[in-house]
Formats: C-alpha cells, structure tokens, sequence
C-alpha cells in the first residue's frame, strides 16, 4: 500500500505523544488489574468465608464473572498501551534514520525537497577543459544524475552521495508509511466489548487481538525475551526490568513468561491466568479431538482457581500452561519460593492435560502438600505435566511407552524447571524432592544422568516405577539414602518384564510355562524391570517405605489396576500418603522402612 507520509511529516511526528496515550492506556490496564484483585482476593474470599446458600452461591457466580470482566479490560488496556509503544518505538527508528540523511544533506550544502529528492552543486573537474562539473538532482525513483559517464566524461563527485541521501530519506519515509498501515489495522480491531458480560468468544477475539500485537511488537519486546539463557539468567533479566516494561510483557507474552523457568512464582501465576483465558478462547468452537480434550482441562483448572482453596489448604499458583503436545500444566500448592520445602510430583503414562489430570493429578499434589505442610507449614507440593508423557494410545505404532525418548526430552525440561526453582527461592538453600510416577520415575531417571543431574533435588522419591534407566540408587546422584521406593504388592506395572525377559519368553512360546521358565533363566535375581533394575529390589539399594498391597489385578468387578494409583491418596493409602509427606517435607528419618523384594 502506497502511503502519502511525507518526509516533513515523519519529522515532525511526536512520538512522545503516542507513548504518553500509551501510558493513559496503561493506568486503565493496572487499574482493571487492582479491581479484579480486590474482587478475586477480597470479596470472593470473604463472601465463600462468612456466607453460605443459594443467594451467595449466586454472588459468587456473579463476582467471578465481573472479576472476568476486570481480566478482559487489563488485557486489552495492556495490548494497547504496547500497540502505542510499539508504533512510537518503530517510527523514532525510521525518524533515527531521516535525521541522519537531512543532517548529511545540511553538512553538504545539498537541497532536500518536499517529494525527498537532493540537489547537488556543481564540482570537480572535466577532463578535457578542467571546468567544474555541473550539478543536479538526484531522486530515489529517477536518478539522471546517476547515468553512467560516456566517453570521456567524469561524474560529480556529489552525485552518489546525493542518491544515497534520497535513497535513505525515500527508505525511511516508506517504512515509515508501512508501520503506520499496519498499526492502523491493529488499532482498529481493539475494540472493547459491548455490555457487562465477557463471554468465551470475546476472550477468542482477545486470543486473535493478542497475536496481532505480539507480531508487530516483536523487535520492541518479544526478541529481547531470553529464552535461550539458563533460569538464574532470567532470574535476573526480570529484576532488571522496570515495572512497566513488566506491565507489557505479561499484558503481550503471559504465555512465554508464565511458561519461563527462572521467572517468579507469583509473576507466572499472574501470567499464566491470563493465559489460561485466551487459551480458552483460542480452543472454544474447535471441533477435534484434541482440542475438546484440552478445553476440559483448561475449565476444570479455570474452575478450581476459581474456587479458590478450602479453609486450611494452601493456595493454588498457575506456574505453566500451554496446549503445545499433549499439554502443559504446572500447578503448585503453596509459594514454592517462599516454601523451604519443595515438592514436584511427574506423572506418567496416560496423562494429558485433560479433565482427568485436573480432577486426579493435581489431587495428587494437593494431598502431598496439605500432608508436607502438617510436618512443617512451609511446604509446597508441584503437579508437573511439562512434557508429553506416552499415551495408551500411542499402540504399538510409536512405542513411546516403551522406549526412552519422552522421558529423556522430559528430563530435560524437568531439570529446567528444578533449575528455575533453585534460581527464584528465597529461603536461601530450600529443600526440593522430586516424585516420580509410573513413567514418570523414567523420566526423572533420565533427568539425573544429564549434565550435572537434577539442580537442587536433595530427594527422589519413586512410586509405581517400571524402572528408572539405572539400575543402583546411588547413579541418581543424591545419594542411595535419599532415593526412596513405593511398590504396591499387587502394582502390575512394577513387575513388569525386563525386556530380556520378554524377548526371550516371546521367543519359547508366549504365556506358556516355557515362557516363565525362559524369563527367570533371563533375570535370574528376579530384579529386572523393562527400564532397568527393579528400584524396589535390595540390588536396587533405595530405602522402601511401606505402601497398601492395593487390590489385585481381577476381582469381582474385573480387570483392575487400581493399585498401581492409591499411592498419594491419603484416604485408600494413608501410609504412603504419609511416607511420601514426610520426605516432601524433610522429615525423611520418620518414615516407615519395607524389606526390599
């Protein structure tokens, strides 16, 4: 689109005014932010404390709509406060550019006309008489002056100097006219939402809205974000910030910095419900599987937030959320930086972020930090689903659950995450346990034999583990007194085959007695699992701690593998609940000790 800016006009543009309605935009975005604070933290929390019934239960359904209402309105102050940044930031580049051409235009005596062409004096010398060279005029869309020389005829020396000021003047005024098309455009389509009530398809629009300014903001902050830089480093490139360059990266990027490791707890969370919100709105109206899927988890977690913790509980934070893979979901019970004792609980096979993760998962670590924060107050418990853990639907077609891979790329981001933990804790030298369950203890397995091995962690506890892809408790690197095992009797996955085993009892006839005859010769300690030495096992050398047999695998109701999930649940399994609790919170010399198998 051809743009009618002149190059007077850039000149004379004030950006100063464009960032000053930016700053009137983001006093409106803090403004809604205070509002849905005091309705979310004050009232909501008063009214579920001191009311009861249906008129409040109705209160509470409207407080959290208007709470909402105040969420659509700080994010759309926010994108337009750093839509204005943004186009102020990109024009004083191509003003920059300007100033510097009528500068060297003024230093050479050279005219700048109002179309952006340059004329030049005469100078030089011919070749034949020795008379000065004529002048001229050079223009960025026709440049005469520029013609190659014939026969023998010298150019001005001020000829490409000229072009290259007309070229620059013309570039700059272009671009210029660009940014202001394209800003227009985002301008134009943050437009506020008629009424009182926010529905899912304005957070929709809100999701697109978004999208549009993070593309135009990108030099003005999205490439400045650190991605590549460890947790510590992040840490402090967010200190660094000033309190309105933070403003606009969490009204602009809530999902990069709710999902950054080293960024503050309670900054991720801030980001992440913001996020979660524009998640929502993004995945409404989708028809796949995958999609639906999500948006159950997504509302279950959105519901649970807004709830808000029953008396005695600790208080959710949102320290990840993302619908790339499977899902992403981090949610921790208690400030893990204010907690001297922190807890991360990765699950394994199966989980997806879904409504089953909401309602199971995080139980499992809501159970583990209400029993922590009996043996001591300061504890946090972490649900941690940031990696695509294998699906029972994976088949045979990947294999996922029986191979490496997502346990080694998870390991990756778990010791991330763990790294960000340590880096944003300020009890000085808190105390962090990692849980691994079923696959998960796979990959928390493969977490520690990576680079210096899990940041932080001073104990690996490991329940329902089909192996950990070493086979002594010590290769963990805590120290084989500080890796702890729950096995439940009848828990099928941990006695799962060693792959020898099932190799070879494949190979002398499937299921029959051969099979287990072929299978001991194999394994003959009987200690093997599929991922290595059973943890469980006295070769293994962890400390067991005693756990429910649980029921066994066929029963009345039939096939059932419920034993293999009762290890957090304090109400089915109050030992392991209670085992895993005291290792959460440090008291690891309570716990109760199980001969090895």
């Amino acid at each position: 689109m051809r743009s009618t800016l002149t190059w007077a006009q850039l000149r004379d543009l004030k950006c100063a005014e464009l960032e000053g309605a930016a700053d009137g935009w983001g006093r409106s975005s803090n403004r809604a932010d205070a509002a849905r604070d005091r309705v979310e933290q004050h009232l909501l929390t008063g009214l579920r404390g001191s009311q009861e019934g249906e008129a409040a239960q109705a209160a509470v359904a409207r407080l959290r709509q208007l709470g909402k209402n105040f969420q659509y309105v700080y994010t759309e102050c926010g994108l337009l406060r750093t839509t204005l940044n943004s186009l102020a930031h990109e024009m004083k580049a191509q003003q920059r550019v300007l100033t510097e051409a009528l500068e060297d235009a003024a230093t050479l005596k050279f005219t700048v006309h109002p179309d952006g062409s340059v004329t030049y004096p005469a100078a030089g010398e011919g070749l034949v008489d020795g008379a000065p060279l004529k002048g001229g005029t050079a223009s960025s869309q026709a440049a005469p002056g520029l013609l190659p020389p014939t026969g023998l005829t010298a150019p001005n020396p001020h000829t490409a100097k000229a072009q290259d000021i007309a070229d620059r003047i013309t570039g700059a005024v272009r671009t210029a006219g660009e940014i202001d098309w394209r800003y227009a455009g985002i301008l134009r389509r943050l437009k506020a939402e008629e009424g009182l009530k926010v529905p899912d398809a304005t957070w929709k629009d809100a999701a697109g809205d978004a999208a549009a300014v993070r593309d135009a903001a990108r030099t003005y902050l999205r490439n400045a974000i650190p991605l590549d830089a460890t947790p510590a480093e992040r840490r402090d490139w967010w200190a660094g910030l000033t309190q309105e360059q933070r403003e606009e990266y969490l009204a602009v990027y809530p999902d990069r910095i709710g999902n950054l490791d080293g960024i503050p707890a309670l900054v991720r969370d801030a980001a992440n419900r913001d996020n979660l919100q524009l998640l929502i709105g993004k995945l409404e109206g989708r028809d796949d599987d995958r999609s639906i899927t999500q948006l159950a988890g997504l509302r279950e977690i959105d519901r649970q937030l807004g709830a808000g913790p029953k008396p005695g509980e600790p208080p959710m934070f949102l320290l990840g959320i993302s619908d790339e893979g499977n899902g992403r979901a981090i949610v921790s019970y208690g400030n893990p930086d204010t907690a001297k004792h922190v807890a991360t609980y990765v699950p394994g096979l199966g989980t997806a972020l879904d409504k089953g993760f909401a309602e199971s998962d995080l139980k499992r670590a809501r159970d583990t930090a209400i029993g922590a924060r009996y043996h001591d107050p300061s504890s946090a418990a972490i649900a941690w689903l940031g990696y695509d853990a294998p699906q029972a639907v994976d088949g045979f077609s990947s294999l996922a659950v029986a191979g490496d891979g997502r346990a080694i790329e998870g390991g990756k981001r778990l010791n991330e995450f763990t790294a960000g933990l340590a880096a944003t804790n300020d009890s000085g030298n808190p105390h962090m346990t990692v849980i691994g369950h079923s696959y998960g203890s796979r990959t928390v397995g493969a977490a520690t034999q990576q680079g210096g091995g899990m940041p932080g962690i001073d104990d690996i506890v490991l329940v329902g583990s089909p192996g950990v892809g070493v086979d002594r408790a010590e290769d963990l690197g805590v120290g084989r007194g500080h890796v702890f095992v729950g096995a439940a009797e009848n828990d099928v996955v941990t006695k799962l085959p060693s792959k020898q085993q099932a190799a070879v009892g494949a190979w002398a006839v499937p299921a029959g007695p051969l099979a287990y005859f072929a299978g001991d010769m194999a394994d003959q300690g009987d200690d093997d699992l599929w991922f290595g030495k059973d943890p469980a096992s006295e070769a293994f050398g962890a400390r067991r701690f005693a756990v429910d047999d649980g029921p066994g695998l066929v029963g009345a109701g039939g096939i059932s593998f419920d034993a293999h999930s009762r290890y957090f649940d304090p109400a089915r399994d109050a030992e392991s609940a209670n085992s895993i609790a005291l290792i959460s919170a440090g008291r690891s010399e309570k716990v109760k000790s199980e001969e090895h198998r």
